[in-house]
């Protein structure tokens, strides 16, 4: 896959190491990743990147991820979200239920990338 043809994932994440992590992880799947670490930066680089599909965290400074999660709702109802974070108490909340996944964070990504290849794939 040429790099003008790999999928554009926007990855907000407020934890420097975190998002490290998972670019490299995601790149090495093929992807192209742009990180941000907070709401402002992800709202900006959406309308810019138009990605292919968004790794959200809830707990951030700030607008928390659901409110992230809402106003991305109100920029595009159809871009894919996964909501990748540490607390798997929010799953039961229905603010999060905009998100096309909800995956727990863990140091293995496998469950995160095969949810995303099969959610990225379902769009061609």
């Amino acid at each position: 896959m040429a790099d003008g043809d790999a999928k554009c994932i926007l990855v907000i994440d407020d934890e420097p190491h975190i998002c490290d992590l998972i670019q490299t992880e995601l790149e090495d799947e093929g992807y192209r990743v742009i990180t941000v670490s907070d709401s402002q930066k992800a709202l900006d680089a959406i309308r810019q990147h138009h990605p292919s599909l968004i790794s959200l965290d809830i707990r951030m400074p700030g607008l928390d991820g659901l409110e992230v999660l809402s106003k991305i709702r109100e920029i595009d109802m159809q871009i894919p979200i996964v909501v990748l974070t540490a607390y798997s108490s929010y799953k039961q909340d229905f603010s999060v239920w905009g998100a096309d996944a909800y995956i727990v964070k863990s140091m293995d990504l496998s469950e995160y990338k095969q949810k995303i290849a099969e959610i990225l794939g379902a769009e061609n």
